[in-house]
Protein backbone atom coordinates (compact mmCIF):
# COMPACT_ATOMS: atom_id res chain seq x y z
CA UNK A 1 0.00 0.00 0.00
CA UNK A 2 1.14 3.21 -0.75
CA UNK A 3 1.57 6.54 1.32
CA UNK A 4 -0.98 8.71 -0.54
CA UNK A 5 -3.63 5.71 -1.42
CA UNK A 6 -7.03 6.92 -1.59
CA UNK A 7 -6.22 10.77 -1.33
CA UNK A 8 -7.11 13.40 -3.52
CA UNK A 9 -4.77 16.17 -4.06
CA UNK A 10 -5.02 19.75 -6.25
CA UNK A 11 -1.86 21.32 -7.59
CA UNK A 12 -1.66 24.67 -8.75
CA UNK A 13 0.95 25.55 -11.71
CA UNK A 14 1.14 21.83 -11.68
CA UNK A 15 1.82 21.61 -15.70
CA UNK A 16 5.39 22.52 -15.00
CA UNK A 17 8.23 22.93 -12.45
CA UNK A 18 8.12 22.64 -8.96
CA UNK A 19 3.94 22.26 -9.59
CA UNK A 20 4.86 18.79 -12.13
CA UNK A 21 7.58 17.57 -9.72
CA UNK A 22 4.98 17.64 -7.19
CA UNK A 23 2.10 15.96 -9.57
CA UNK A 24 4.23 13.04 -10.67
CA UNK A 25 5.13 12.64 -6.70
CA UNK A 26 2.01 12.03 -5.55
CA UNK A 27 1.08 10.21 -8.53
CA UNK A 28 4.05 7.74 -7.82
CA UNK A 29 2.74 7.85 -3.96
CA UNK A 30 -0.78 6.82 -4.98
CA UNK A 31 -3.11 9.78 -5.00
CA UNK A 32 -5.69 10.88 -7.68
CA UNK A 33 -4.52 14.53 -9.11
CA UNK A 34 -6.11 17.36 -10.24
CA UNK A 35 -3.61 19.55 -12.52
CA UNK A 36 -4.48 23.09 -12.48
CA UNK A 37 -3.00 25.56 -14.45
CA UNK A 38 -3.20 28.08 -16.69
CA UNK A 39 -1.95 26.44 -19.19
CA UNK A 40 -4.64 24.06 -20.12
CA UNK A 41 -3.14 22.53 -23.38
CA UNK A 42 -0.03 21.54 -20.83
CA UNK A 43 -1.73 20.19 -18.41
CA UNK A 44 -3.94 18.10 -20.33
CA UNK A 45 -0.63 16.66 -21.84
CA UNK A 46 0.79 15.87 -18.23
CA UNK A 47 -2.41 13.68 -17.23
CA UNK A 48 -2.52 11.95 -20.68
CA UNK A 49 1.00 10.71 -19.63
CA UNK A 50 -0.36 9.96 -16.16
CA UNK A 51 -2.99 7.91 -17.40
CA UNK A 52 -1.55 6.40 -19.96
CA UNK A 53 0.75 4.62 -17.19
CA UNK A 54 -2.14 3.85 -14.89
CA UNK A 55 -2.38 7.22 -12.81
CA UNK A 56 -5.45 9.09 -11.62
CA UNK A 57 -5.72 12.83 -13.18
CA UNK A 58 -7.75 15.29 -14.56
CA UNK A 59 -6.94 18.72 -15.80
CA UNK A 60 -8.24 21.94 -15.13
CA UNK A 61 -7.35 25.56 -16.73
CA UNK A 62 -7.33 28.00 -13.74
CA UNK A 63 -5.97 31.35 -13.24
CA UNK A 64 -5.89 31.76 -9.74
CA UNK A 65 -6.54 34.96 -8.86
CA UNK A 66 -10.14 34.80 -10.12
CA UNK A 67 -12.07 33.56 -7.57
CA UNK A 68 -14.97 31.59 -9.50
CA UNK A 69 -11.97 29.53 -11.36
CA UNK A 70 -10.54 28.91 -8.52
CA UNK A 71 -14.21 27.90 -6.80
CA UNK A 72 -14.52 25.17 -10.07
CA UNK A 73 -11.20 23.88 -9.62
CA UNK A 74 -12.41 22.51 -6.21
CA UNK A 75 -15.99 21.58 -6.99
CA UNK A 76 -14.40 19.47 -10.53
CA UNK A 77 -11.72 17.58 -7.75
CA UNK A 78 -14.99 16.88 -5.63
CA UNK A 79 -17.34 15.97 -8.30
CA UNK A 80 -14.38 13.96 -9.99
CA UNK A 81 -13.19 12.42 -7.20
CA UNK A 82 -15.88 12.76 -4.46
CA UNK A 83 -13.47 14.52 -1.82
CA UNK A 84 -10.59 16.66 -1.46
CA UNK A 85 -7.49 15.81 0.89
CA UNK A 86 -4.14 17.80 -0.36
CA UNK A 87 -4.28 21.44 -1.57
CA UNK A 88 -0.72 22.89 -3.02
CA UNK A 89 -1.21 25.98 -3.44
CA UNK A 90 1.99 26.40 -5.99
CA UNK A 91 0.94 28.78 -9.20
CA UNK A 92 3.10 32.18 -8.87
CA UNK A 93 4.27 34.90 -11.14
CA UNK A 94 7.86 36.49 -10.50
CA UNK A 95 8.04 39.63 -13.29
CA UNK A 96 11.35 40.39 -14.72
CA UNK A 97 10.37 44.35 -14.51
CA UNK A 98 9.76 44.05 -10.42
CA UNK A 99 12.27 46.09 -9.35
CA UNK A 100 13.38 48.84 -6.28
CA UNK A 101 10.31 50.87 -5.16
CA UNK A 102 10.56 53.77 -6.67
CA UNK A 103 10.63 52.08 -9.97
CA UNK A 104 7.40 49.71 -8.87
CA UNK A 105 4.59 49.27 -11.43
CA UNK A 106 1.84 49.62 -8.97
CA UNK A 107 -0.46 46.88 -11.49
CA UNK A 108 2.16 44.62 -11.71
CA UNK A 109 2.10 44.81 -7.99
CA UNK A 110 -1.31 44.07 -7.73
CA UNK A 111 -1.02 41.24 -10.56
CA UNK A 112 1.73 39.71 -8.52
CA UNK A 113 -0.52 39.59 -5.31
CA UNK A 114 -3.71 38.53 -6.98
CA UNK A 115 -1.69 35.41 -8.55
CA UNK A 116 0.80 35.02 -5.21
CA UNK A 117 -1.41 35.76 -2.26
CA UNK A 118 -4.90 36.05 -2.92
CA UNK A 119 -4.89 32.97 -5.15
CA UNK A 120 -3.83 30.65 -2.13
CA UNK A 121 -6.40 32.48 -0.19
CA UNK A 122 -8.95 31.58 -2.11
CA UNK A 123 -8.17 28.18 -3.09
CA UNK A 124 -7.57 27.60 0.73
CA UNK A 125 -11.28 29.53 1.03
CA UNK A 126 -12.77 26.36 -1.25
CA UNK A 127 -10.97 23.93 -0.32
CA UNK A 128 -11.01 24.01 3.56
CA UNK A 129 -15.05 23.33 3.61
CA UNK A 130 -14.25 20.25 1.62
CA UNK A 131 -11.58 19.01 3.94
CA UNK A 132 -14.15 19.62 6.98
CA UNK A 133 -16.77 17.66 5.36
CA UNK A 134 -14.25 14.49 5.01
CA UNK A 135 -12.61 15.07 8.93
CA UNK A 136 -9.50 17.01 7.76
CA UNK A 137 -6.60 17.60 5.18
CA UNK A 138 -3.67 19.06 4.64
CA UNK A 139 -2.76 22.70 2.95
CA UNK A 140 0.99 23.08 1.32
CA UNK A 141 1.47 26.62 0.33
CA UNK A 142 4.45 27.04 -2.19
CA UNK A 143 6.41 30.49 -0.07
CA UNK A 144 9.70 31.47 -1.02
CA UNK A 145 13.09 31.87 0.83
CA UNK A 146 12.76 35.44 -0.56
CA UNK A 147 9.69 36.44 1.68
CA UNK A 148 12.51 35.75 4.71
CA UNK A 149 15.19 38.51 3.71
CA UNK A 150 15.66 41.84 2.27
CA UNK A 151 16.38 41.78 -1.49
CA UNK A 152 17.49 44.05 -4.20
CA UNK A 153 14.92 43.75 -6.66
CA UNK A 154 11.83 41.71 -6.48
CA UNK A 155 10.02 43.10 -4.04
CA UNK A 156 6.53 42.52 -5.22
CA UNK A 157 7.50 38.83 -5.01
CA UNK A 158 8.75 38.59 -1.81
CA UNK A 159 6.64 40.67 -0.55
CA UNK A 160 3.89 38.12 -1.82
CA UNK A 161 5.25 35.60 -0.28
CA UNK A 162 6.32 37.01 2.97
CA UNK A 163 2.63 37.16 2.85
CA UNK A 164 1.57 33.71 2.44
CA UNK A 165 3.64 32.64 5.22
CA UNK A 166 1.54 34.60 7.59
CA UNK A 167 -1.13 33.26 5.62
CA UNK A 168 -0.42 29.58 6.59
CA UNK A 169 0.14 30.25 10.15
CA UNK A 170 -3.49 32.06 9.86
CA UNK A 171 -5.13 28.97 8.29
CA UNK A 172 -2.72 26.16 10.28
CA UNK A 173 -4.43 28.49 13.56
CA UNK A 174 -8.06 28.80 12.55
CA UNK A 175 -8.39 25.03 11.58
CA UNK A 176 -6.37 22.88 13.29
CA UNK A 177 -9.20 21.58 15.53
CA UNK A 178 -10.47 20.67 12.03
CA UNK A 179 -7.58 18.01 11.78
CA UNK A 180 -6.71 20.83 8.49
CA UNK A 181 -2.59 21.23 8.86
CA UNK A 182 -1.18 24.00 6.78
CA UNK A 183 2.61 24.25 6.42
CA UNK A 184 4.69 26.30 4.12
CA UNK A 185 7.88 25.32 1.85
CA UNK A 186 10.32 27.95 1.30
CA UNK A 187 12.29 26.38 -1.88
CA UNK A 188 15.48 28.68 -2.75
CA UNK A 189 16.91 28.23 -6.62
CA UNK A 190 15.11 24.63 -7.92
CA UNK A 191 16.75 23.69 -11.56
CA UNK A 192 13.37 23.74 -13.54
CA UNK A 193 13.41 23.75 -17.37
CA UNK A 194 12.62 27.58 -16.99
CA UNK A 195 15.69 28.47 -14.93
CA UNK A 196 17.82 26.32 -17.32
CA UNK A 197 16.73 28.60 -20.30
CA UNK A 198 17.38 32.21 -17.95
CA UNK A 199 20.73 31.05 -16.78
CA UNK A 200 23.84 31.03 -18.01
CA UNK A 201 26.71 28.17 -17.98
CA UNK A 202 28.70 31.27 -15.35
CA UNK A 203 25.27 32.04 -13.87
CA UNK A 204 24.78 28.63 -12.76
CA UNK A 205 28.30 28.49 -10.99
CA UNK A 206 28.08 31.53 -9.28
CA UNK A 207 24.89 30.13 -7.93
CA UNK A 208 26.40 26.94 -6.56
CA UNK A 209 28.81 29.18 -4.75
CA UNK A 210 26.33 30.18 -2.73
CA UNK A 211 24.17 26.82 -2.29
CA UNK A 212 26.16 25.04 1.16
CA UNK A 213 25.27 21.79 -0.89
CA UNK A 214 27.48 20.57 -4.08
CA UNK A 215 24.38 20.67 -6.27
CA UNK A 216 21.21 23.14 -7.01
CA UNK A 217 18.10 21.44 -6.11
CA UNK A 218 15.33 20.28 -8.61
CA UNK A 219 11.69 20.12 -8.67
CA UNK A 220 11.79 16.31 -7.27
CA UNK A 221 13.41 17.74 -3.78
CA UNK A 222 10.53 19.86 -3.31
CA UNK A 223 8.10 17.41 -4.67
CA UNK A 224 9.83 14.89 -1.73
CA UNK A 225 8.95 17.13 0.78
CA UNK A 226 5.42 17.76 -0.02
CA UNK A 227 4.81 13.83 -0.23
CA UNK A 228 6.32 13.93 3.03
CA UNK A 229 4.36 16.64 4.78
CA UNK A 230 0.86 15.70 3.33
CA UNK A 231 1.26 12.22 4.96
CA UNK A 232 0.62 10.45 7.95
CA UNK A 233 4.34 11.05 8.58
CA UNK A 234 3.88 14.34 8.58
CA UNK A 235 0.79 14.77 10.92
CA UNK A 236 2.37 16.61 13.68
CA UNK A 237 3.77 19.41 11.52
CA UNK A 238 1.77 22.68 10.93
CA UNK A 239 2.02 26.06 10.63
CA UNK A 240 5.83 25.67 10.23
CA UNK A 241 8.01 27.56 7.54
CA UNK A 242 10.34 24.75 6.25
CA UNK A 243 13.06 25.85 4.01
CA UNK A 244 14.15 23.35 0.73
CA UNK A 245 17.45 25.89 -0.12
CA UNK A 246 20.74 23.97 0.23
CA UNK A 247 21.59 25.69 2.47
CA UNK A 248 21.20 29.20 0.88
CA UNK A 249 19.76 31.03 3.82
CA UNK A 250 22.33 29.60 6.50
CA UNK A 251 24.65 31.60 4.84
CA UNK A 252 25.68 34.99 6.28
CA UNK A 253 25.66 37.65 3.51
CA UNK A 254 23.21 35.96 1.47
CA UNK A 255 21.76 38.87 -0.31
CA UNK A 256 24.64 40.53 -1.15
CA UNK A 257 25.79 37.05 -2.96
CA UNK A 258 22.30 37.26 -5.15
CA UNK A 259 23.10 41.17 -5.88
CA UNK A 260 27.09 39.52 -6.73
CA UNK A 261 25.52 36.97 -8.86
CA UNK A 262 22.72 39.61 -10.42
CA UNK A 263 25.97 42.12 -11.12
CA UNK A 264 27.80 39.72 -12.08
CA UNK A 265 24.99 38.80 -15.12
CA UNK A 266 24.24 41.79 -15.80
Amino acid sequence: MKRLDGKVAVITGGASGIGLGTVLRLVEDGASVVVADVNYEAAQQVVEDITKDGGQAIAVKVDVSVEAEVKDMIEAAVKTYGRLDILHNNAAWGPINDKEIPDMDVEMWDRVMGINLRGPMLGCKYAIPEMIKIGGGTIINTASANGKVGDYERTAYSASKAGLMSLTRSVATQHGKDNIRCNSILPGLILTPATKRKFSKELMELMEEGNLLPSIGGPEDIAALVSFLVSDEGKYITGQEINCDGGVLVRAGAGAIMKYVRDRQN
